[in-house]
């Protein structure tokens, strides 16, 4: 058996292609495109692609897309102060503060300086407590694309064992929310998962892992989950974006994977297209909220 490949590139422009059509409803209804401000600190060239990859996503569906560019040197209060201008700036709708950040500032500080109305990652404590609840303002980029690739190729996760490897507040702990959740906007088979979260500390991985039908890698390891790892026929949404002398790569040994999944994403074209696509579908939830 060879596993059906999900492709998360074409899904993508799929949904970007809906997407543009709400902007351009939008426009016209309000006078005014969305717009995303991003901020990108030093010359991470992995961050800078993924900005530039951002912005030209934003020109596709009618999305003003803004660059705020500092250097490696900039202080914990500069980055505060030009957050704060954003949040009070009426024209911008989200805000993307580009991880990581350099060592002299406090992640956790910064990210919670963005307003929650323009906090389309995510990452402030009130939309995090928002999505615990069930009542999400904004959902979670990287997670959401999980659900929306699951979700547009069928595949329901209501009633199945989802097994979440990794437990970042960026994906990890946000997706097995969502997974667990009793309702969710795309539907009852969106959720209702029995959910189990693996970590660095889980032991005999590998047999959990096994018990899944919906298997979710999101650890940050090249190659980590091995073929024997997959159940057979299991739905296997690969998070992983390693890059290595041989190139970029998931985190599940995706050659090895495909001859015993049913489904899998692959890396590249996978869940990192989604990501943005997602972003983009934020960034108008969060102009509309600001009418309100």
């Amino acid at each position: 058996m060879t596993a059906t490949i999900l492709d998360g590139k074409a899904l993508a422009a799929t949904l970007e292609a809906e997407l543009a059509e709400e902007v351009a409803d939008f426009v016209q209804n309000n006078g005014f495109e969305p717009a995303l401000a991003a901020v990108l600190i030093g010359d991470d060239a992995a961050s800078g692609i993924y900005v530039k990859n951002k912005r030209t996503a934003c020109e596709r569906v009618g999305i003003e897309s803004q660059l705020h560019r500092l250097s490696s040197s900039t202080t914990e209060e500069e980055l505060l102060e030009l957050v704060a201008r954003l949040n009070s700036d009426e024209a911008v709708s989200g805000i993307l503060v580009q991880l990581p950040l350099p060592p002299q500032i406090r992640e956790q500080k910064v990210l919670d300086a963005v307003h929650p109305l323009k906090d389309v990652d995510c990452f402030h404590p009130d939309n995090v407590g928002r999505l615990v609840q069930g009542r999400p303002r904004y959902i979670p980029c990287t997670p959401h694309g999980c659900l929306q690739i699951l979700h547009r190729h069928g595949i329901s996760v209501s009633g199945k064992h989802a097994v979440v490897v990794g437990r970042s507040e960026i994906v990890g702990k946000p997706l097995a929310t969502l997974l667990a959740q009793k309702e969710s906007h795309l539907g009852p088979d969106a959720c209702n998962a029995t959910v189990t979260v693996c970590h660095s500390r889980t032991r005999d991985l590998g047999a959990i892992c096994r018990q899944a039908d919906i298997l979710i890698a999101a650890i940050g390891k090249p190659k980590f989950i091995k073929g024997e790892m997959v159940k057979p026929g299991a739905a296997v949404i690969d998070v992983g974006i390693n890059r290595t002398p041989e190139g970029v790569v998931g985190d599940v040994d995706f050659a090895a994977a495909r001859e015993i999944a049913g489904a899998i994403t692959p890396v590249p074209r996978g869940v990192g297209p989604m990501t943005i696509a997602m972003l983009l579908s934020n960034t108008l939830a969060a102009a509309r909220a600001q009418l309100a």
